[in-house]
């Protein structure tokens, strides 16, 4: 996992050196790394959020959406602790650190959550099963 770690920085080391080239030498415009941070990052995080707003939309429309949309805040929040975990122990020296680690992790939540998945289908197919009977009942009376 710290070689892939270290690849990853090294690819972002390069943008940013690139983008450092190009905003000051090839544009003139002399920003500071500050300036360029403040910038670029700013783009990015517009971006993402644009692109979240629109799937969380059309997510909300459908049956389970907002389960969905909770879904994939949840599993986007534990990536980002599994590796920040995982990078912790890495800089203490506290633990191995392993990409296993961090998919293991990520496997826990989802079997967990699959497990509340599969309680919650019992429970909405007894409340549907309770309704049907219900309502059976209700037309024979009649």
């Amino acid at each position: 996992m710290r070689e892939g770690i270290t690849f990853i920085v090294e690819i972002i080391n390069n943008l940013h050196d690139i983008l450092i080239l190009l905003i000051n030498d090839v544009f003139g415009l002399q920003m500071t790394d500050k300036d360029m941070h403040f910038w670029i990052l700013g783009i990015i995080g517009i971006l993402t959020y644009a692109g979240v707003y629109l799937i969380s939309r059309w997510l909300s429309k459908l049956p389970f959406g907002m389960h969905l949309i909770a879904f994939l805040y949840t599993l986007t929040f534990m990536f980002v602790l599994v590796f920040a975990i995982e990078i912790q122990q890495a800089i203490t020296n506290r633990g191995n650190m392993e990409f296993m680690d961090a998919i293991i992790g990520l496997w826990g939540f989802i079997a967990l959550f699959l497990g509340y998945v599969g309680i919650a289908f019992v429970v909405i197919l007894t409340k549907f099963v309770i309704r049907k009977i219900s309502n059976r009942d209700n037309d024979v009376e009649m």
